[in-house]
């Protein structure tokens, strides 16, 4: 993203950003106004950069033992120069829930597997990255790597990602999917946390995410909206979201805050943050007319224990 033309609450268009490649003139508006959520103004234009698309592309599904040799794996990829497309991550339940439905004879005893996708403006480069990306995955333990030899045996391994919400639809009518990140490093912390919370709720919480930045995505699944279950959601919910913040984590990676998280902001950024945004949106929007109740926590500190319960629906089962 180059430039916006933003139109604010007053009625005001303003431009912010441009088409040059680099800038350091002023603020940094376009990133204020895209990561605002619309609580700032609305962005009627954007001037993108395109890049090319790739010629190669690899493709590999690695299965691991433990959570540990996964991220292990991640990391070493990196150090070697290696920087694949997509890097996803799954949980055992989550390989045995996509299994259940897909019949491919993944593993079941593994804790973790990786899908690798990289890709270069040439052939050649995509293969030669993927070729490192997938020693490292046995230097580290793989028990079994499956590497596609053409585009549809890419599109195989890549059905096991696409199966997922399909997967978990088929146990439970209703999921809360979450959106959490943590640093890569902690990231086995945080799988086996999960796992502990599914225990003591009594939900099955499958896993799911982005291994290269430590995006992950536990989704709650349950069947009624009643009471009791809402309180197991949020249950599940608070524990997981306070678990990231004590792992260094946000309670977002990239779906935003909107209304479910906006009352655990100060837990996550502090008070003088979360009041310096309302400064910012008190002048830019002094009469709330934006996207109003979004992102910014209510004046009652202790709002977030009861932030699920009043909730009348979640969502059903669908894409993350």
């Amino acid at each position: 993203m180059r430039g916006l033309t933003v139109v604010l609450a007053d009625g005001t268009a303003i431009e912010v950003g441009g088409r040059t490649l680099k800038s350091s003139t002023g603020y940094a508006l376009p990133q204020l106004f895209v990561g605002s959520e619309g609580t700032l103004g609305v962005i009627t234009e954007a001037t993108l950069r395109v890049i090319p698309l790739p010629r190669g592309r690899g493709a590999a599904l690695a299965f691991f033992p433990a959570i540990e040799a996964a991220i292990d794996t991640v990391t070493e990829m990196f150090v070697a120069g290696v920087e694949p497309s997509s890097l996803e991550l799954f949980d055992r339940e989550t390989l045995n829930l996509v299994e259940d439905r897909l019949g491919v004879g993944f593993p079941r005893d593994v804790e973790a597997a990786l899908l690798i996708e990289t890709d270069a403006l040439e052939e050649g480069g995509a293969r030669a990255a993927l070729q490192v990306a997938t020693d490292t995955t046995r230097r580290h333990g793989a028990v079994e790597v499956r590497v596609a030899e053409s585009e549809a045996e890419a599109d195989l391994l890549w059905q096991a990602r696409r199966s997922v919400s399909g997967a978990l639809g088929r146990i439970a009518p209703r999921k809360l999917g979450e959106d959490i990140v943590v640093p890569r490093s902690r990231i086995p912390e945080m799988v086996r946390a999960v796992r502990a919370i599914a225990e003591d709720v009594g939900l099955r919480i499958p896993l799911f995410g982005h291994a290269g930045d430590g995006n992950l995505h536990p989704n709650i699944l349950f069947h009624r909206e009643t009471e009791e279950e809402l309180r197991k959601v949020q249950a599940a919910a608070v524990a997981i979201f306070e678990k990231a913040i004590e792992l260094g984590g946000a309670l977002s990676g990239e779906h935003g805050v909107g209304t479910l998280k906006r009352e655990f902001l100060a837990r996550n950024l502090g008070a003088p943050a979360v009041d310096t945004m309302r400064r910012i949106k008190a002048a830019l929007d002094p009469e709330n007319v934006l996207n109003p109740g979004k992102v910014l926590p209510s004046d009652h500190p202790d709002a977030w224990r009861d932030f699920l319960i009043d909730l009348p629906t979640l969502s059903s089962s669908s894409p993350a």
